[in-house]
Order: C-alpha cells, then sequence, then structure tokens
C-alpha cells in the first residue's frame, strides 16, 4: 500500500515520546511466541487458577504433550478445532497445542445456546470441541454431537485443575455437577483427556506461513446481523500484540501480574491478556467465570497489577462499599475497552485506585487493538486515544467511504495495519462490503482532532434518526452518567409515531439513591438539545450485559419490541 507523507498522519504531531509509531513490526507465528517465552520465563510462574500455579515450563510441557496427543488422534494441519472452555489452563495448553500442529482455533461462547453453537459449529466447520466434564458445558457438547453437527470432543477433567484437596472435595461436594461421559449416549464420539495426554512430547511441528494461515477464526457478536468468522492470522495476533507491547513501554518482562477477569474466548482478552501475559513472562491470574465479590478477594489476595476490562467491571468495583483505594494500591494501571468508557466512569475510578484507567479501542477484525490512550503523557476526555504502531485510521464519508473527510468532521473509522483481518469465512461479499481499498470499514462513527486523538460519536448501526436528525446514543449515555445518582445507563432508538424514532433511556441507580424523571430532565435540560432528550426513561435494578460485561441493547430491543407487539 502507498501510504501517506507522515504529515498527514496527524497523531504524529503529538505522538508518545516513548513510543515509535515507525517500528517494524515482526512477522511470525504464534507458537513460536510461546515457544520463546517458555524457554525465556521457564521457571516463573505463568498462571494462578483457584489457588493452584503452573510454571511457563510446566504450561509448555503440557501444550507438547496435547500436541502430541492431537497428531496422534489424527487431527492435522487446516483442521478447526473449537474451544468451548472459560479461563483455565486447560484453553492455554489447547489452544497453542493446536496450533503447533497446524490447527485452526474457533472460540466459542460457553453461554451460548445450543442453536447458537449449531450454526457457528457447520459454519466454521469445527470437527472437534474441547470442553470440560462439567454438566453446564458437557450437555451442550453432547447435544451437539447427537444432532451430527459435531464429530469429536475431547472432555477435561475439571477436578484436576485445582489444588489436591480442593479437587477431592468438589468431587465430592460438587459431584451432581460433574458429567459422566463414559455413560453417554455419544461416548464413541467422546476423547478422554488421558488419552491425549498420554502420547508424550513428539509431535511434528506444521511449517506455517504466518503472513497468509489462519490461526484463529473469531466471531463477530453478531448484533449487526449473524455472527461471521474473522480470519485472524498468526501475523495478525502477533502483530498486535507487538504493537500492544510498544504501546506499553514501561511493564516489565517477567514481573508483572495481569489479571484475566475477561474470558479468553473473546478477542479482548485472547490478544490483550494471554497472548501479550504470555509473550512479556506476566503471572495470570485467571478467573474461570465472573463474579463480582469473587473478583474483589481474588484481587485482595493476588494483588494484581495490571487489570484489563469493561467499564462496568471499573464502574461496579469505584461503586462496591467493600472496595477502597488500598484494595486496589497494586495496581499499576488498568486498561478498558469492549465498549464506550464514560468520563464520569474513568475519573472516578483513576481517584479512587490512584492509577492510569486508559481507554483502547477495537474489533474483532482488527486483533483486536487499533488504538488506545497513552498511559503515560497526554489523555484527552472523551477520545479513544491514538492509532498503535504502523496502523494508519481514516475518517471516511458515511455516503461515500472512498472519500476522506477533513480534521473535525464526523464520519465512518476505517482502519489498515498489521493487525486488520484477512476477511471472513466464506463469506466473500460481506467481505468486499467491509473494505475500501486495504481499509478496514469499521461501522463506527468519529473523528479526529488537530492532534490526532479519535472521538467516537456512535455506531452507524445504532444512530437514531428523530425528524429526520441523526442521534447519536452514547451522547445522551454521557450526559446521563453526569447526574450524580446514576451508576449504569443503556440508550436504545424506539419507533415513535411523530418523530420516526425516539431515544429512550434505561437506567439504574446506585445503591441508596433515589432519583424522579423531573430531577433527571431538569439537570439534563441545559445538556442535550430537544431532539436529542430521551422520550422514555426506565428506572431498572439491573441492566442486561453480555459475558464479557457490557451492557447489551440486544435484549432491552427485543424487550421493547414484544411488548410494543403485544399492545
Amino acid at each position: 500500500m502507498n501510504v501517506k507523507t507522515d504529515s498527514a498522519y496527524p497523531w504524529l504531531t503529538s505522538y508518545p515520546p516513548n513510543v515509535d509509531w515507525h517500528a517494524e513490526i515482526a512477522v511470525h507465528s504464534l507458537p513460536d511466541m510461546f515457544d520463546k517465552a517458555v524457554a525465556r520465563y521457564h521457571d516463573q510462574t505463568c498462571t494462578y487458577f483457584l489457588g493452584k500455579t503452573m510454571t511457563y515450563g510446566e504450561i509448555g510441557d503440557l501444550a507438547d504433550r496435547v500436541a502430541a496427543g492431537l497428531q496422534a488422534q489424527g487431527f492435522k494441519a487446516g483442521d478447526k478445532i473449537g474451544l468451548l472452555l472459560p479461563n483455565c489452563p486447560y484453553f492455554i495448553a489447547f489452544y497453542f497445542a493446536a496450533l503447533k500442529i497446524g490447527c485452526v482455533i474457533v472460540n466459542f461462547n460457553p453461554l451460548y445456546t445450543v442453536e447458537e453453537l449449531e450454526h457457528q459449529v457447520r459454519d466454521s466447520e469445527t470437527v472437534a470441541m474441547v470442553s470440560l466434564d462439567l454438566n453446564v458445558l458437557f450437555d451442550k457438547v453432547e447435544a451437539l454431537i447427537a444432532s451430527n453437527t459435531l464429530k469429536k470432543a475431547i472432555i477435561c477433567p475439571f477436578a484436576d485443575l485445582l489444588p489436591f484437596v480442593k479437587g477431592l472435595l468438589f468431587k465430592i461436594v460438587k459431584r451432581g455437577d460433574i458429567a459422566s461421559p463414559e455413560t453417554s449416549s455419544v461416548k464413541a464420539s467422546l476423547i478422554a483427556y488421558d488419552d491425549v495426554i498420554s502420547k508424550g512430547q513428539n509431535f511434528t511441528p506444521a511449517t506455517i506461513d504466518p503472513a497468509n494461515d489462519i490461526a484463529v477464526l473469531q466471531y463477530t457478536g453478531g448484533t449487526t446481523g449473524v455472527p461471521k468468522g474473522a480470519m485472524l492470522t498468526h501475523a495478525n495476533l502477533t502483530a498486535n500484540v507487538q504493537q500492544v507491547t510498544l504501546w506499553f513501554p514501561d511493564s516489565r518482562d517477567g514481573d508483572e501480574r495481569i489479571m484475566a477477569v475477561l474470558p479468553f474466548f473473546h478477542v479482548f482478552a485472547m490478544t490483550g491478556i494471554m497472548n501479550y501475559g504470555l509473550s512479556r513472562g506476566f503471572e495470570m491470574v485467571l478467573m474461570a467465570r465472573f463474579e463480582l465479590e469473587e473478583a474483589i478477594k481474588l484481587i485482595k489476595r493476588t494483588r494484581p497489577t495490571i487489570l484489563p476490562g469493561v467499564p462496568t467491571l471499573f464502574n461496579a468495583l469505584m461503586n462496591h462499599p467493600k472496595v477502597a483505594g488500598a484494595d486496589l494500591a497494586s495496581l499499576r494501571y488498568c486498561i478498558s475497552g469492549g465498549a464506550p468508557l464514560p468520563l464520569e466512569i474513568r475519573t472516578g475510578f483513576e481517584k479512587l485506585a490512584n492509577c492510569k484507567l486508559v481507554e483502547g479501542y477495537g474489533l474483532s477484525e482488527t486483533s483486536p487493538v487499533a488504538s488506545t490512550n497513552p498511559p503515560d503523557g497526554l489523555i484527552k476526555e472523551n477520545s479513544i486515544g491514538q492509532p498503535l504502531p504502523q496502523t494508519v485510521m481514516s475518517i471516511r464519508d458515511l455516503e461515500d467511504p472512498s472519500r476522506e473527510l477533513p480534521l473535525g468532521e464526523d464520519g465512518e473509522v476505517c482502519i489498515f495495519g498489521p493487525q486488520v483481518m484477512k476477511g471472513y469465512w466464506q463469506k466473500e461479499e460481506a467481505t468486499a462490503d467491509v473494505f475500501v481499498g486495504e481499509f478496514l470499514r469499521t461501522g463506527d462513527v468519529g473523528h479526529f482532532d488537530e492532534d490526532g486523538f479519535i472521538y467516537l460519536v456512535d455506531r452507524i448501526k445504532d444512530i437514531i434518526i428523530c425528524s429526520g436528525f441523526n442521534v447519536y446514543p452514547r451522547r445522551i449515555e454521557d450526559a446521563i452518567y453526569e447526574f450524580p445518582p446514576v451508576e449504569e445507563v443503556t440508550v436504545i432508538g424506539v419507533p415513535d409515531e411523530y418523530r420516526g424514532e425516539a431515544p429512550k433511556a434505561f437506567i439504574k441507580l446506585k445503591p441508596g439513591e433515589t432519583a424522579t424523571v423531573e430531577e433527571l430532565l431538569a439537570f439534563l435540560k441545559p445538556k442535550l438539545s430537544p431532539i436529542e432528550m430521551p422520550d422514555h426513561f426506565d428506572f431498572r435494578d439491573e441492566l442486561p450485559k453480555t459475558m464479557v460485561g457490557k451492557l447489551s441493547k440486544k435484549e432491552l430491543r427485543d424487550e421493547h419490541v414484544a411488548q410494543t407487539s403485544e399492545q
């Protein structure tokens, strides 16, 4: 691609002085990255999971044994291996073992219904699924095999992940939660974990072309239609790890503890915690399932130095009565992604924790990180920061995406860089639609300021058209967050006979707080134009969230449609 001269990139005028945007990004594979980390940090702690630790050497040994076992079972380069797993050492071992023999990883959300899993298995052509012997997961795997959707599954024993005494107690106390694969009607299609790891360490590594070979099929969230598999190559994923490493030069190799609250099946955690953490020799504190009370206990017990999360996590910690600044004193910096970070949450959490909370931005299609605010230096309110090294971001006309817009004008955010996906799996038309030249169209609306900081206005699909005017839910949400009693808010567009669409706000108040619609309207009147003012305010005890913890508009839209159809 013929990139422009440096003067055409506004971010370079105020780029962090300790970050080189022009830095070379090496092309290599994920197994190479993993093996180098195992060799360098061999005797250091790699994972902490429910009280049990494993070193880098132990994780590396397990991955090699799994790779040998997978190959002995007949799996080969190009096969799609699905991971239906929570955060745990099995996820890391099977992820890198499958990649070592040339397989492609397909990440699955454990909270998906069987129907949702069926679609993804068929679309991705997944041949085998790796999961646990817990009923909550095994029942879904069993159903997939029974319906002839899935050919094989490898079932791993959860109790083996626990310290010895905890494992024994789990088998006794939680035996009702443990599945019995040996008595299953589909047992002929099941592969025991012991049969995989008993083959030793000898396997034939695949010859990997990092720039072209797919490492992961990462399915998009499906909020704007049927989920699509983003084809992320080895080069895409290792490039993004290098970019994030360059952006955080003060991180200490082999001397940080990163907390894995976010699930590894989500692209943010896969790159930003697992791959990045492994490459730097960090200790990863793994949570199998996010529970706020347990997360607080784990933070106090393990004293993490880095905490990646979504805005709702930081908001919950900030407003929890049992969390004090001393409990968060070990944190050196926190990274927020996955959803817009309201200013009130950022400033409030930073004041409590006395550490930087930086907002990043990306998509499944960009492996995922494209831009972020600097951990040191200039941070601008409500900005998603500046492009990462070797990443070019461009604002394009909403009607003609081939036309680049000047600074300050709102348009579609488009991205070019080594982390941008190869395309969508078996969807040539969708791939063609999402690219303009070599730039990925994000579907997000935003603009640059004179210093090359990017501000998102909203998603193209989420724009509310009120009487012919574009109304952006994020602007309304940011204004409502400034109202002191509010803890969480999300805004959707609902049909309106007069205006076509109207904003509707769903609000959760902080514990012990009260507020009326009249008080909120009086607060918002000087902040929002009449056309932006919501017609409806719905106060709730809880707002729906995704498994990652992001506020979810989908359930609220579906609920509104159902209520309307009943009237």
